[in-house]
């Protein structure tokens, strides 16, 4: 007769401490089982092993293959330590071991428990095995769940990757450290949000300069990284944007548990509810300060469109039809952006339908603005209380970082560009894949040389500010009389603007201003 040898081994074995529980090495348990074959003078045809993985777990691929093989009956008996060692679940038991096996003319033998098909005698005890191991399983499960539950409520970090932003403490099991690379980009975006981009623009501008995405960035770093549905993209995307600027670990808090497991008989997660996430405040060092992620919070509760190009009006979610009550939304004709209340096209009775040009409102807030500052502020006391040097050092040290990174990018992309062209010399790629990787590389450059240049006048123009000297008074009259408004000033310093209905004869409609001040 020809046998099958099946073994398995999982990591609940390798952490057993008794000398007397090398059994249940794979190597040992091939040993045992090759030696028992020989003894029933059975031929074996081959052996099926799986390493590091769970009676439990369906998607086991030497099990897998053992029974497509048992289903073509390239074998007559497959054998095994135990029955455990084939499946501790019940319902797998009697599906194959005592349903599909017979039919497929397979024998099922596990010494050392004594689990044989062709004794009838013994398939009570086949069927109390897989009840006990199905026992074991679940209460296995159990005891896991505490254990992580427990570290959960206490603040320790249990996954298996870190947040893009944070790494693993290597002397502090559970703890995190900032990434600082990382961190840089995780700040850039949540700045960029609350200065009116969109997660798309955002997504869209981290592309164009070649900053890798979350995944990729983990494996450059040779870290521990995963693609969902085996995907390799290496861009930014929407949905990233969305879940880091909503995610509480970047303000110290640990949030964990959002996604559980159906059953502890299948890998399968589902969302879980808010109220019973794990969030434990104060774990481990924030990312990004309060202030900026209530503001960027608020910001997304309002769900503001975007303009045009990606980045949010002034006015989304702050000015408000004075009739109704409702959000004003943004539209455009001739070039010109709007806001007027959505009532008005629900039902024409539910609303007067307030409309007004958002350059114009743009324009009498900064007006209104103005007015306020020189009638309260001595604009002198304010420019002399300015931290201006430190401000200029630190954002001299962001644009000579940025520019640096663009130039090791430009390089590695010229570096890219000769050496296609030595494969395709080389006969190792082909004339249509050497032009189409040419001119994305080409693409990618001058997209790059393009934000270097930029930078480069940015730092120039730094740099020449600094030569002149204090400059404070200059920089307090550019934040208290702005020549434009930005969607962070609306938000730091307005509270909301009600908007009523043009009068008839009146160019303009009312307009009430509510300061946050």
């Amino acid at each position: 007769m020809r046998a099958a040898i099946y073994c398995r081994l999982s990591e609940e074995d390798r952490n057993k401490q008794s000398q007397s529980d090398d059994s249940a090495s794979i190597q040992n348990q091939k040993a045992m089982l090759l030696a028992y074959a020989a003894q029933q003078g059975w031929e074996v045809s081959g052996i099926y092993s799986d390493d590091d993985y769970t009676g439990s777990d369906r998607r086991r691929p030497a099990f897998n293959r053992l029974l497509r093989d048992a289903q073509q009956q390239q074998f007559e008996v497959i054998l095994c330590k135990t029955q455990s060692r084939f499946t501790r679940e019940l319902e797998l038991v009697e599906k194959y071991i005592h349903g599909l096996f017979p039919i497929w003319g397979i024998r099922f033998v596990s010494i050392v428990d004594n689990a044989d098909t062709a004794n009838k005698g013994n398939k009570k005890s086949r069927q109390i095995n897989g009840l006990v191991n199905e026992w074991y399983l679940e209460d296995m499960s159990e005891n896991i769940r505490s254990v992580l539950t427990s570290r959960r409520l206490g603040g320790f970090h249990i996954g298996a990757f870190a947040l893009y932003g944070y790494r693993k403490d290597p002397n502090q099991k559970g703890h995190l450290l900032i990434d600082e690379e990382a961190a840089a980009v995780v700040r850039e975006v949540f700045t960029l949000f609350s200065g009116g981009y969109g997660k798309t623009a955002i997504a869209r501008l981290l592309n164009e300069r070649g900053i890798p995405n979350p995944t990729e960035y983990k494996r450059l770093h040779g870290l521990r990284y995963r693609q969902p549905g085996g995907r390799n993209s290496t861009l930014w995307k929407y949905g990233a944007i969305s879940d880091m600027l909503t995610n509480e670990i970047y303000i110290g808090n640990m949030v964990q548990g959002k996604y559980g497991s159906v059953s502890y008989k299948t890998k399968q997660n589902r969302p879980r509810p808010r109220e019973s996430w794990y969030i434990v405040p104060g774990t481990h060092e924030p990312i990004i300060d309060r202030e900026l992620w209530d503001r960027v919070q608020r910001c997304i509760a309002q769900r503001a469109k975007p303009f045009a190009g990606g980045t949010i009006g002034p006015f989304a979610g702050i000015a408000r039809c004075a009739n109704c009550g409702y959000a004003m939304r943004s539209s455009k004709s001739r070039g010109r952006h709007y806001l007027q209340c959505p009532s008005r096209y629900i039902a024409k009775e539910a609303c007067i339908g307030s409309f007004i040009a958002v350059d114009w409102l743009e324009q009498l807030v900064l007006s209104e603005l103005r007015r306020l500052t020189e009638a309260y502020l001595d604009t002198e006391a304010l420019a002399k209380s300015l931290p201006i040097a430190d401000d200029f050092q630190a954002q001299r040290k962001i644009l000579r970082s940025e520019l640096k990174d663009c130039q090791r990018k430009i390089d590695e992309y010229t570096e890219g560009i000769g050496a296609l062209y030595i494969d395709r010399i080389r006969g190792e790629l082909r004339e249509s894949d050497y032009r189409a990787m040419h001119a994305d590389f080409e693409k990618k450059r001058a997209n790059l040389e393009t934000l270097a240049a930029q930078r480069a006048r940015e730092l120039e123009a730094l740099e020449e500010t600094a030569r002149l000297g204090d400059q404070r008074m200059e920089l307090a009259e550019q934040y208290l009389h702005p020549a434009q408004l930005t969607r962070e000033m609306s938000e730091i310093l307005i509270e909301r603007i009600s908007v009523g209905k043009r009068k008839k004869g009146e160019k303009h409609p009312p307009v009430e201003i509510y300061w946050n001040f």
